[in-house]
């Protein structure tokens, strides 16, 4: 879906765009039409999903104001409505102190859900940065992401990169042992 006129961003900042987004059938249905819109028959067979069901999920969505619809169509006397993202890309609030980190939750669940034989390139590691080197890499991780958005092609297939640069809770220790 051309994304010419859509806000950059969309943060989420309300109890009901919140449960929107946390439930992983929602998160995977706005995946469906984040490049391309699709009807809800469409989002259905792409979810693997009852049309009743997406049909549901969809209007929650909608009423929390993450999709929209962007285009409709008549066939045979039936009004079809295609849904698009409201904008770019969505911004989660920082999940708090001890609260879920839905995004990272939905993208492991999304890559436990990938076909084992893909290919799949997952690293951890593990670093010391000063507090400036932490902030140049967040920017440069945010500014490689924002340059292959903007290669994106829709004809192809779905491609996900998520990455989580953080500060570890520090290890506790016992005895005064290092683990």
């Amino acid at each position: 879906m051309p994304t010419d006129g859509l806000p950059e961003a969309l943060h989420v900042t309300t109890d009901e765009q919140l449960r929107a987004v946390s439930n992983l059938t929602r998160h995977r249905i706005m995946a469906v039409i984040r490049f391309e819109p699709a009807t809800i028959t469409q989002i259905a067979e792409r979810v693997g999903l009852a049309k009743g069901s997406s049909s549901y999920h969809v209007r929650l969505l909608e009423r929390a104001g993450l999709v929209k619809v962007v285009r409709t169509r008549k066939v045979r006397g039936v009004t079809e409505r295609y849904y698009g993202m409201a904008a770019r890309s969505i911004v989660l609030p920082d999940p708090g102190e001890g609260g879920p980190d839905m995004l990272m939750r939905h993208a492991v669940a999304d890559l436990e859900a990938a076909p084992a034989d893909s290919e799949r390139h997952v690293r951890m590691a593990h670093l010391r940065l000063t507090d400036e080197q932490f902030a140049e890499l967040g920017a440069r991780l945010q500014a490689l992401a924002d340059e292959y958005r903007e290669l994106s092609d829709p004809s192809l297939p779905d491609t996900s990169l998520v990455f989580a640069l953080f500060h570890p809770a520090p290890h506790a220790q016992a005895g005064g042992e290092s683990r």
